[in-house]
């Protein structure tokens, strides 16, 4: 079993990291970077899957940009062990 830090930070690699850090590691204390990670990955396919459209799919590039910066800036606090949320994305809960 993970310790809460080691849970935080692999929540944020991948989604494979997602899912390992949520069924391996202490997901009761991770429950905020799980929950941070998770929608960052969500808004990522869906931004991704945006820029394939005619048309609108500047506006997912834009949303991807906005992916890739909350993503680092939710692993920097993540590493050292800050519960922040995000900006925008980190409004939301689902966990």
């Amino acid at each position: 079993m993970m310790d809460k830090r080691i849970t935080d930070v692999v929540a944020y690699i991948t989604w494979v990291g997602l899912i390992l850090a949520f069924v391996l590691g202490d997901r009761y204390a991770s429950r905020f970077h799980l929950n941070q990670a998770l929608v960052i990955s969500i808004a990522t396919t869906v931004f991704g899957l945006v820029t394939r459209l005619p048309l609108v799919g500047f506006v997912g590039w834009v949303g991807g940009l906005l992916c890739t910066f909350c993503w680092l800036l939710g692993l920097f606090y993540a590493i050292s062990g800050r519960e922040q949320p995000v900006p925008i994305l980190g409004q939301i809960r689902l966990l």
